[in-house]
């Protein structure tokens, strides 16, 4: 036996395969430790301030200011200028050279970024880099498209810009939703006052440096960064109209205070959307449609597939599958590259996913949480299947926005639409099937706005998004996203 076959045979033969860390570097975002108010171009000092931190280590960020009443309005008569100056008379030809430069500069800078929102908001980096970042950039590119065919795009119709936009946007998808609100916005020809989410502002305030790479028109976008008493002001100020995504009893607040303003207003709030999966599907492809759509972004999403409605021929399988796969998520580090699941975005949710999860327990759900260590700092909640769920449980009814997953069984397709329907909710929905004809006779009596098949998840900027009832009304992408933001003689 030669030397090479004796230390073959002494190998060990490894029990299991461990990932090695693959963090990427901080070092390639720069911050600042103070943060004022974008304001007509410049940085405007703030007279309150807070600390933005680190969902993943609790560790201070940077400071930010919390916007008064005072600066509200202040960004609000700086973007009626900008408005009335020039921007809204500007040829759609050139407005769309800005957009395109925008998302050119977030292709170029999209690592920066993408590092930035992992920071600040607890995600993946590889969510941040392969979904966030290349989404927010197709966003711009697509209105830029539409920004000089307004009177093609609504035909017979003649389209004019409303004026200033006020845009809210949540912390779970920062820059995505930025793009979302700020797009469509210029593309018609309106000027904009956007309020990040409190907890992650700092993707706002350094796309506020795009801005200056693009020598957009001082004015055209101002940032206000605070928490809901500078959205409130918002609301309250000379704007044209609204622009909301985020909790449903906050949207029910917005629509109460502008009832009667003629103020144009649309909502894109909570979701509690149901996956349903027939006893036809593939069900490995099902499952991994069933993981993306409720563990992304750490359930963090309006639209995660919350409720899982298995028929009851392929309960037992799935639910194995389901585990075996919950089994093999990473938790941990949201900037090493590994990882799957990262940290809730802050104290004050991962408190409220908690005392759902007890609720569940108390009323009699069956709990499933795969063996996993958690980071000793920060905000962190272990992938979660409620099996033996009853539809009256909390879990099945109320918005977790966590990593948390409440499972139901039906027998008939008459009963799967029963169950997905009974929610107050009516956001997106998952269909997994073989039958082209099951697909269609679904979508078309599932109470949805959005409706994905054999898939979940799947955004893209031609494709309007939204929900109606209580998630909502109004459109956000799509030749429907510019409606809202156009008056028309």
């Amino acid at each position: 036996m030669t030397e090479l076959e004796r230390k073959q045979d002494r190998a060990p033969i490894p029990s299991r395969w461990e990932y090695a860390t693959a963090p990427e570097s901080r070092e390639i975002v720069s911050l600042r430790e103070r943060y004022g108010h974008f304001v007509g171009g410049e940085w405007l000092e703030p007279a309150e301030s807070y600390q933005t931190i680190d969902p993943a280590s609790e560790e201070p960020l940077a400071e930010v200011g919390q916007a008064t009443d005072e600066e509200v309005q202040l960004a609000v008569r700086t973007a009626q200028d900008a408005f009335e100056n020039g921007w809204s008379a500007l040829p759609g030809s050139e407005r769309a050279k800005y957009l395109y430069r925008i998302a050119r500069i977030l292709q170029e800078r999209s690592r920066e970024f993408a590092v930035l929102e992992s920071l600040n908001g607890g995600k993946p980096i590889r969510e941040s880099r392969d979904v966030d970042l290349p989404l927010s950039a197709a966003h711009f590119f697509y209105y830029a498209g539409w920004a000089d065919k307004l009177e093609y795009a609504f035909p017979n119709r003649k389209p004019r810009p409303l004026g200033v936009a006020g845009q809210i946007i949540p912390w779970n998808f920062p820059l995505l939703m930025l793009a979302w609100k700020i797009a469509p916005a210029l593309a018609a020809g309106n000027t904009v006052v956007l309020k990040p989410a409190e907890t992650t502002p700092l993707s706002a305030l350094l796309f506020c440096d795009v801005l200056r790479q693009a020598e957009l028109p001082p004015g055209v976008v101002n940032i206000v960064t605070g928490d809901g008493r500078a959205g409130a002001a918002l609301v309250k100020s000379d704007v044209a109209k609204i622009a909301f995504t985020g909790s449903t009893e906050v949207g029910k607040a917005i629509q109460r205070e502008l009832a009667g303003t003629g103020k144009k207003l649309t909502l894109e709030l909570g979701g509690k959307a149901a996956n349903v999966i027939f006893d036809d599907a593939a069900l490995d492809q099902a499952v991994e449609g069933i993981v993306n759509g409720i563990y992304f972004n750490q359930g963090h999403v309006c639209c995660a597939g919350s409720r899982l409605l298995v028929q009851e021929s392929i309960y037992e399988p799935v639910i194995s599958k389901l585990k075996r796969r919950l089994g093999t998520l990473r938790v941990g580090d949201p900037l090493d590259k590994n990882t799957d699941v990262g940290a809730i975005n802050s104290r004050q949710q991962l408190d409220k996913i908690q005392e759902l999860v007890r609720s569940g327990e108390e009323e009699g759900a069956e709990i499933y949480q795969p063996p996993c260590r958690l980071p000793e700092k920060g905000y962190w909640f272990v992938p979660t299947v409620f099996t033996n769920v009853a539809q009256s449980y909390r879990i099945a009814q109320e918005e977790i926005f966590g990593p948390v997953l409440s499972v139901l069984t039906f027998r008939t397709p008459d009963e799967a639409v029963e169950k997905a329907n009974n929610t107050p909710y009516g956001l997106s929905a998952g269909v997994w099937t073989e039958k082209g004809s099951r697909i269609l006779s679904m979508a078309q009596r599932l109470r949805a706005g959005v409706i994905w098949a054999n898939t979940y998840n799947r955004f893209d900027p031609s494709s309007p998004f939204g929900g109606y009832r209580e998630s909502g009304f109004g459109r956000e992408g799509g030749l429907h996203g510019l409606e809202p933001y156009l008056d028309f003689e």
